[in-house]
């Protein structure tokens, strides 16, 4: 007897796979970006880089609730930001650290 798949089988497969793609864009976006910290050149731990919009004015957050954006539509955002790591973007949230303005 042939086995069905069920919806939540193609639910739990979505998830993984979207997963997959925003880990994928999250390292594209790292080497498009430099590799490493703008500001203190860290670049041990790609889960420890953020992305920091230099104007603030945002079309769309990069990790935002799971979507995904094709790579050419993701670089136009990514050309607003600088790479910062974890540290010195909560340094630039909180006005201790101030970025360069070339990004």
């Amino acid at each position: 007897m042939k086995e069905k798949r069920k919806y939540a089988d193609r639910r739990e497969y979505l998830i993984k796979a979207v997963a997959k793609r925003r880990r994928k864009i999250k390292l594209m976006a790292i080497e498009y970006k430099g590799g490493k910290c703008q500001i203190c050149g860290y670049n041990k731990c790609p889960g420890a880089l953020d992305l920091h919009h230099i104007n603030g004015k945002k079309d769309f957050g990069i990790g935002d609730k799971g979507y995904t954006r094709s790579w050419e539509r993701t670089k136009k955002e990514l050309d607003k930001c600088i790479l910062v790591c974890a540290n010195c973007h909560r340094e630039i949230e909180a006005g201790i650290t101030q970025p360069s303005k070339e990004i």
